[in-house]
C-alpha cells in the first residue's frame, strides 16, 4: 500500500473510531435518559398513590412504565447490535489494513474474560434492571386492577 493510501485509512480509521465512541456515549445518555424517566414515573405513581384515592391513575403510570420499559429494552438491543456491527464489521475490516489491530485485540480479550466469568456487561445488568422494572409496574398495574375490581364488586 501507497503512503497516501496508509494516510487516507488511518484518517478514515480516526474518524470512524470517534464516531464510534460517539455513538457509545450516545447509548449511555438514552439509557440514562430511561433510567431518569423511570425514576420519575415511580415517584408520579407513589405521589398519586399518597394523595388520591382513584387506583385509575395508578394503572395509568403503571401501564407507561411498562411501555417504557419495553422501548428501553428494544434501545438497548438495538444499540447493542449497531455496537457489535461497528466493532466487528468495519473496524476490524479497516484494521486489517493497519500493522496494529487494537479494538481486535480489546475485542479478544473482553471475550475471554467474558468467558472466564471476569467480566461482567453493563449492557446485561442493565436489561437485567428493565427486566426488573418492568414486573414491578406489572405487580404495580396487577395490584391496582385487582383492587378496582375487588371495590367495584363490593358495590354491588
Amino acid at each position: 500500500m501507497q503512503n497516501d493510501e496508509k494516510f487516507l485509512v488511518v484518517e478514515q480509521y480516526k474518524i470512524y473510531s470517534d464516531a464510534k465512541e460517539a455513538f457509545t456515549t450516545r447509548n449511555f445518555q438514552t439509557n440514562r435518559f430511561y433510567l431518569v424517566l423511570s425514576l420519575v414515573l415511580f415517584l408520579l405513581l407513589y405521589i398519586f398513590y399518597a394523595l388520591t384515592p382513584s387506583v385509575a391513575p395508578i394503572v395509568v403510570g403503571s401501564i407507561i412504565g411498562m411501555a417504557v420499559c419495553v422501548m428501553w429494552w428494544l434501545n438497548l438491543d438495538s444499540y447493542q447490535f449497531l455496537i457489535k456491527i461497528k466493532y466487528s464489521k468495519v473496524l476490524e475490516e479497516m484494521e486489517a489494513l493497519l500493522p496494529f489491530s487494537p479494538y481486535k485485540r480489546e475485542y479478544e480479550a473482553f471475550q475471554e474474560a467474558k468467558r472466564n466469568k471476569k467480566a461482567i456487561v453493563f449492557s446485561d445488568f442493565q436489561k437485567f434492571l428493565t427486566i426488573i422494572l418492568f414486573c414491578v409496574y406489572l405487580i404495580i398495574f396487577s395490584n391496582s386492577v385487582s383492587t378496582m375490581f375487588i371495590s367495584l364488586v363490593k358495590m354491588y
